[in-house]
């Protein structure tokens, strides 16, 4: 079964996609390159702030020499990023040595960071003016029924009736990849769809913002506008409020899309109305990889191939339901089975194996997190061996012979479809043979002159 990966890329990566020009024009904002400098890796951390101050190109055996002989590969991680982000430009001089140079508008920028102190892309308002401010508590649940709400969109989107509060710039998303249409017909989830829903929170919340950057200038939006917009949205106070008059027009568009997300919040009051980031904006500089961000766990498996779901999203139903069959839903419990029927539902829709039992064991509730393994071997061995199963039979278009006049004319028959490598089963007993589909008509003309 053939599966589509999903990549979901972080910021750096879509940051060292642009063109140079829009680059260097992004190191014209301290904020931008402070979220960079913090992104790198520690030793191209080190390699930037060791070469603040320094005007003059660095050779690179020099700096190979500010590193332990164990640590090549580091270094060289560290210099290819810093190259593809346009902080360091490689050249070669007349000897043919290779020397590096820091970005000067990037050094610039740092360099006033440090002696002047953090700008910051906007001051938060007063409280006098903003009033009834959810609390940390409170945003945090916002955010998270709006991002469900975006992915039931993504579940229910053959159904008739369909949440109005999805912008269709959000929508268009989904038709990259996530949802397919034919003429007449109502949308139904891809492959890579049924894959998106198992992924962690992070990896999808990525792959969605890099669909959203991939295609902004379609909506009139320069990607670099848009990364450097996000990236200011980082620095942000995750609850405090924001004045949206400090907005541009082409930014204000991209918060109502951002609220679909989840990752601001908007309030309006009596003259002014104001933005609230929420921890997914405020987060979009950190690693996909960061184990802080990871949700306790909500399920737990038994050896007899039960499942239990303790949980009140409905977007937790409806993804379990896409491998597995529920059996009946309390407040907070969802109690359903494993069975061999709602895998192969699972498996013809492109869902793997594997991802499965990953969505399983990093969803493991507490009580099972910690125990080796926290989903019992007996149901994953019988997860991959089920799939197998699928994946032992190939089917081939074939044409079925019999009747034949004579064994001289079957041999015949047979002897041609080898000389064609068409020939897949023959009974010399019965006279009967099956060949491929492809083969049927020179087949056919074949016995046609035997006659």
């Amino acid at each position: 079964m053939p599966q589509v990966k999903i990549i979901a890329k972080n910021f750096m990566d879509m940051v060292a996609s642009l063109p140079a020009m829009k680059l260097d024009k992004l190191y014209e904002n301290a904020f931008i390159c402070e979220a960079i400098l913090r992104s790198l890796p520690p030793l191209a951390k080190k390699y930037v702030i060791q070469m603040l101050y320094i005007d003059v190109p660095i050779t690179a055996k020099s700096m190979e020499e500010w590193v332990l002989p164990d640590g090549s590969s580091k270094h060289r991680v560290a210099i290819d990023r810093l190259i593809q982000l346009r902080i360091f430009t490689e050249t070669a001089d007349r000897r043919r040595e290779t020397t590096y140079r820091i970005n000067p508008t990037f050094q610039t920028n740092l360099q006033k960071l440090l002696t002047l102190g953090e700008v910051l892309p906007r001051e938060p308002m007063p409280s006098d003016i903003t009033v009834r401010l959810p609390s940390l508590e409170d945003l945090e649940v916002y955010a998270l029924e709006q991002w469900e709400c975006f992915l039931l969109q993504l579940i229910n989107s053959a159904q008739a009736e369909r949440p109005s509060n999805i912008s269709s710039s959000m929508m268009k998303i989904f038709q990259r990849g996530l949802l397919s249409q034919r003429e007449k017909e109502a949308p139904r989830l891809t492959e890579s769809g049924f894959q998106f829903l198992l992924m962690d929170t992070n990896a999808q919340l990525w792959y969605i913002i890099r669909e959203y950057i991939s295609n902004s200038e379609e909506r009139g939006v320069d990607p670099a506008d848009l990364i450097s917009f996000l990236l200011e949205l980082s620095f942000h106070v995750t609850g405090k409020a924001y004045n949206s008059n400090t907005l541009t027009e082409i930014q204000k568009s991209l918060i109502k899309d951002l609220t679909d997300l989840g990752l601001v919040k908007l309030q309006q009051g009596r003259k002014e109305s104001w933005f609230i980031p929420t921890k997914l904006a405020t987060n979009l500089s950190v690693c996909l990889t960061d184990s802080s961000s990871r949700k306790q766990g909500f399920v737990v498996v038994e050896t007899n191939f039960r499942l239990y779901a303790y949980s009140t999203s409905k977007l937790h139903c409806e993804i379990l339901r896409l491998f597995s069959r529920i059996e009946y839903q309390l407040p907070n419990l969802i109690v359903g089975a494993i069975t061999k029927e709602s895998l192969y539902n699972a498996f013809e829709n492109g869902i793997a194996a594997e991802q499965i039992i990953t969505f399983l064991q990093q969803n493991s509730h507490p009580r099972v997190a910690e125990r080796m393994p926290s989903i019992p071997e007996n149901v994953t061995d019988q997860i991959r061996l089920w799939e197998s199963d699928l994946n032992r039979v190939e089917m081939t278009p074939a044409h079925y012979y019999d009747e034949f006049p004579s064994r001289d004319v079957f041999e015949a028959a047979c002897d041609y479809a080898r000389e064609w490598n068409g020939l897949l089963w023959e009974d010399s007993k019965s006279m009967r043979l099956v060949v491929k589909a492809e083969i049927h008509m020179h087949m056919r003309e074949h016995l046609r002159r035997q006659k």
